[in-house]
């Protein structure tokens, strides 16, 4: 899904809804006919599938997810691949929650084009999909719930800028091609570089992390073994950040490079609140995994409900990151995984 300089991919992500205002309007989505009534309450049940399943971002939304079932009185079946760069194991996911004849599906697909086929025979079988985090080409889903990543970029971008005064040099890690989201926040946080920190230079910007964070420290050591003098590094997602963060602890340069990063984890918060890491933009992946499944019943209950919803972003840095606010995002509260 792509967007143009100066517009925000997240609204343009769903084509006809390019403007916040516009898309964040309640569209008449209901369901066209109503489960036929036999006596009893049906149990509805929604399979919730993510990118990977291994990385505290997808845990948060789990117990998102977790919370909204429990409200409303559905089932959720948590399904999704090892590996975030598993293509077929995430159409193979989908195709098997079709085939079991679920109510519903919520999808962060894990790349932009081959998902939508999948997706595309979920609605063909009269199974909705709600797609969350990261967009998806096309328009055959119910509803997008994500961040806008394209202004989590901008922020980073910002951050790295007011750290950054005169003349610098940058690196930015990707994350991996085809992940709709991540390349939002590159774009985003390069664009604004570009146009408002002219003073920046960019050493590298088409390197990329890959799906684990092993790959990720493997490609921010050799970067930084290239330019050891660079002022200046931004990774777009929780493994990059991670890999990349390994890389600069080992190479001495932690509390020396400046460097902002993407998501939480136990171990990110610690970097911030030691000063190796100088900003992490947050999304809210537990509001993201409870809206996707809250979403979902809404439309199966004939209820009307928005076709583009943002979860907001946030940016922590040392001097917030005590806040009651950001706090809740850096650490949410996960104890329903547990239960």
């Amino acid at each position: 899904m792509n967007s143009r300089h100066g517009s925000s991919p997240l609204f343009a992500a769903a084509g006809a809804l390019a403007l916040l205002a516009a898309a964040l309007l309640p569209a008449a989505c209901g369901r066209p006919e109503a489960p036929p009534s036999d006596g009893a309450a049906k149990v509805l049940k929604i399979a919730v599938i993510p990118k990977g399943t291994t990385h505290e971002f997808w845990k948060s939304i789990h117990a998102g997810a977790l919370q909204a079932a429990k409200e409303l009185g559905v089932e959720i079946i948590w399904k999704g691949p090892q590996k975030e760069d598993d293509r077929a194991q995430q159409i193979t996911v989908v195709e098997d929650v079709i085939s079991r004849g679920v109510d519903g599906i919520v999808l962060a697909p894990l790349d932009d084009r081959a998902l939508v086929r999948p997706v595309q025979d979920a609605m063909r079988d009269k199974i909705p999909v709600v797609i969350v985090d990261s967009g998806l080409q096309g328009k055959d889903y119910i509803s997008f719930i994500a961040t806008d990543n394209y202004q989590g970029g901008v922020l980073a971008a910002r951050r790295m800028g007011g750290l950054l005064t005169g003349r610098a040099r940058i690196l930015v890690i990707r994350y991996q091609a085809g992940s709709a989201s991540t390349t939002e926040r590159e774009r985003g946080f390069l664009e604004t570089i570009e146009r408002e920190f002219p003073g920046l230079t960019l050493l590298a910007k088409d390197q990329y992390a890959g799906p684990t964070t092993e790959t990720a420290y493997q490609t921010a050591e050799n970067l930084l073994s290239r330019f050891h003098d660079a002022d200046g590094l931004f990774c777009p997602n929780e493994s990059s950040t991670f890999g990349a963060l390994r890389a600069v602890q080992e190479s001495g340069l932690a509390g020396r490079i400046r460097f902002v990063g993407f998501d939480s984890s136990p171990k990110l918060v610690q970097a911030l609140a030691d000063g190796h890491l100088d900003g992490l933009v947050l999304q809210n992946p537990v509001k993201m995994g409870y809206l996707g499944v809250r979403t979902m019943v809404q439309y199966l209950r004939g209820e009307t409900i928005s076709q583009l919803i943002d979860t907001g972003v946030a940016l922590a840095t040392k001097d917030n990151m005590s806040t009651d606010e950001i706090r809740m995002l850096l650490t949410p509260d996960l104890s329903i995984l547990e239960r």
